[in-house]
């Protein structure tokens, strides 16, 4: 079949769309992914030669109210438009958006021609977008059970959220190697997400102070703007570290981890589940119906992770956590056990498998 793939404007929708864009070309299918205008998308399908690749014009949501929101219709027209155009040529039998208003616009032009189409929600709270584009959805495919009472209406599916076949685990100490770090020190990952994240910055700059004389080195992934600022203070403080403002061989980074501090957000947990980590999360306080905050709370519950609020976060208060876990190895094991459960077992197949069952389906109709 034709399969069209929506997957635009985060790496948490970015990267679970491809996901399921690989499993569907290894089964003989032929993928489309729509993406954004933004750099961060063009560079995520950079390697993927293989899938033909359409940039659509579209925005965030703002207030109605906005001198902005005219921008927005305008916008999500011509990338309406766009998308039938594309469609008259491509004729695709199914439609998947992986959520944001870059979803938004495939799914309706799918939705008027009369193809199959889906969403996908990675979190346990569903964004504006999708709660609007469901009513139009064969069915939702959900990252987190606790998400299916937001869709009342429409047919939803546990699939759990697409990870990326790239990201396979490798031997810890060879990962280390590959990152110049010491094979046999207890290694903390600190990330922030796609886009970096200040606010993950400064609690760990605070908080190294006071882990002097922790056996501990660092990863951390701290975006372009703070990648000068937080080499400093690892400078200053004489912790040994790996610092870039992003990392494009992330299997290196999480398999030489044992701990990670980041944001919760839902592409992201997926990721540090395959790779069987603990996590201390400080979730965006910013997200949409504080969303980061419900993901990090399935993991805290349970215990794959410990939950500290940005407005609760300080330097003591978070170095304490660190060291109190980096020298508890009988605890951190068993969080690192509890964050394997949650792994989606074969999430991207799944999504594939819902796509060509119901497609299969509409066929013999």
């Amino acid at each position: 079949m034709n399969a069209v793939i929506a997957c635009g404007g985060t790496g948490g929708h970015l990267f679970p769309g491809i996901a399921v864009a690989e499993v569907l070309r290894d089964r003989g299918h032929d993928v489309m992914l729509l993406i954004s205008e933004k750099d961060i998308d063009a560079l995520a399908v950079s390697g993927h030669t293989n899938f033909r690749v359409e940039k659509l014009p579209t925005v965030g949501l703002p207030s109605p109210f906005s001198p902005a929101f005219f921008g927005f219709v305008r916008r999500f027209y011509e990338s309406l438009s766009l998308c039938r155009s594309l469609y008259r040529k491509f004729k695709p039998q199914v439609i998947l958006g992986m959520g944001g208003f870059t979803s938004t616009a495939p799914v309706l032009a799918g939705r008027i021609r009369g193809i199959t189409t889906f969403i996908h929600e990675s979190n346990a709270v569903p964004g504006k977008a999708n709660r609007l584009t469901a009513r139009m959805v064969h069915a939702v495919m959900l990252g987190f059970k606790e998400c299916a009472p937001f869709f009342p209406k429409t047919h939803t599916e546990v699939t759990g959220t697409p990870v990326r076949n790239e990201l396979v685990r490798l031997d810890r100490r060879v990962a280390r190697r590959k990152l110049g770090l010491d094979e046999d020190l207890p290694t903390l990952l600190v990330m922030g997400g796609s886009q970096g994240a200040s606010g993950i910055n400064q609690a760990l700059i605070k908080s190294l102070p006071f882990l002097q004389g922790v056996p501990l080195q660092v990863i951390h992934l701290c975006g372009a703007r703070d990648e000068r600022l937080v080499s400093d203070n690892y400078r200053r403080e004489n912790i040994p570290a790996y610092i870039a403002a992003f990392h494009h061989r992330m299997e290196e980074a999480y398999s030489a981890a044992d701990l990670v501090v980041a944001r919760a957000g839902a592409a992201s947990l997926a990721e540090f589940a395959a790779f069987s980590l603990p996590g201390i999360l400080i979730p965006f306080p910013y997200a949409t119906d504080d969303h980061q905050t419900r993901n990090a709370e399935i993991y805290a519950r349970t215990r794959a992770a410990i939950l500290i609020k940005e407005s609760d976060v300080s330097g003591e208060l978070l170095a304490r956590n660190i060291r109190e876990l980096i020298q508890d190895r009988q605890r951190i094991e068993q969080m690192a056990a509890n964050s394997s459960h949650l792994a989606s077992k074969d999430a991207a197949g799944r999504v594939a498998t819902t796509m060509e069952k119901y497609t299969t389906h509409e066929a013999r109709v």
